[in-house]
């Protein structure tokens, strides 16, 4: 677990063992996350998200309490994944992060509750799969628009990304804060 530059953000690396047949490793192990947390997480909800090139999904986070933790992996093709910290008061308010995940690398990326998140599939099709601490609620997932120049994510985009109408109609980092629908540090 490689801690990123966003408290509350981690990056597992997993060992893969190759042999003529393919690949196996552990994409996900509760006690290297516990010992990296200090905690353990519950898990209630496993999302499965399969986009097609240039689909662009979030920023998207949860009501605290309870929020929602997540621990996302690239199953199949290739995702930019950001993590971005729309925590009132956090230190890296409004910092973004991103980094890869793909189907060869196996990275993992956790992300505390309070913390936003969003990928863009790079792949002609991408699989991408969320390990969540609480289950999912419409009344308490909200969004930040993706494209918000304020906060300047660099997206790889070639042309339009294809936003949901949901994510498309999402208000900026500084209109959700003013709206008091952001989480605190």
């Amino acid at each position: 677990m490689k801690r990123l530059s966003i408290d509350g953000a981690l990056l597992y690396t997993p060992r893969i063992h190759s042999d003529p047949r393919g690949d196996f490793l552990e994409a996900f192990r509760a006690a290297d996350l516990r010992e990296a947390l200090g905690h353990s997480i519950k898990l209630a909800q496993v999302n499965c998200s399969i986009s097609k090139r240039g689909v662009l999904r979030g920023v998207h986070f949860a009501d605290v309490p309870p929020g929602q933790a997540k621990y996302v992996m690239c199953v199949a093709g290739d995702v930019l994944d950001v993590v971005v910290d729309v925590r009132v008061g956090s230190p890296t308010f409004g910092r973004w992060e991103a980094v890869r995940l793909d189907d060869v690398s196996r990275c993992g990326v956790y992300l505390a509750e309070g913390l936003g998140h969003a990928f863009l599939a790079l792949s002609e099709s991408a699989t991408v799969v969320y390990l969540c601490s609480t289950a999912y609620d419409p009344a308490r997932e909200h969004g930040v628009h993706p494209l918000d120049p304020d906060l300047g994510i660099e997206w790889p985009l070639d042309g339009e990304p294809l936003l949901s109408a949901k994510d498309a109609a999402s208000p900026t980092l500084e209109q959700a804060r003013d709206a008091g629908i952001l989480p605190s540090w």
